[in-house]
C-alpha cells in the first residue's frame, strides 16, 4: 500500500514535468490545457508560475520521492 509520502513524491514529479512541458510547449505557442490559466495575468507571471511548478514539484520529489517504508 502506498503511503502519503510516496504519493507526494509522485505528485511532485508530475508537477515538475508539467512545468517543464509547459515551458517547452510555450516556445511553440502551445500550452497544456490544465495550465492555460498561467498566462492570464501576463507573460511574466506565466513564466513565474511555470518555474514555481518546477521548483515546488522538484522539492516534493526530492523530499518524498525516494521514501521507502521500514
Amino acid at each position: 500500500m502506498e503511503t502519503i509520502k510516496s504519493k507526494l513524491g509522485k505528485g511532485g514529479l508530475v508537477l515538475a514535468a508539467m512545468g517543464i512541458m509547459s515551458i517547452v510547449l510555450s516556445i511553440f505557442n502551445y500550452n497544456i490545457r490544465l495550465l492555460a490559466w498561467v498566462d492570464v495575468w501576463g507573460n511574466t507571471m506565466g513564466w513565474v508560475v511555470r518555474f514555481l511548478l518546477i521548483l515546488v514539484g522538484g522539492l516534493l520529489y526530492f523530499f518524498f520521492g525516494n521514501y521507502e517504508d521500514e
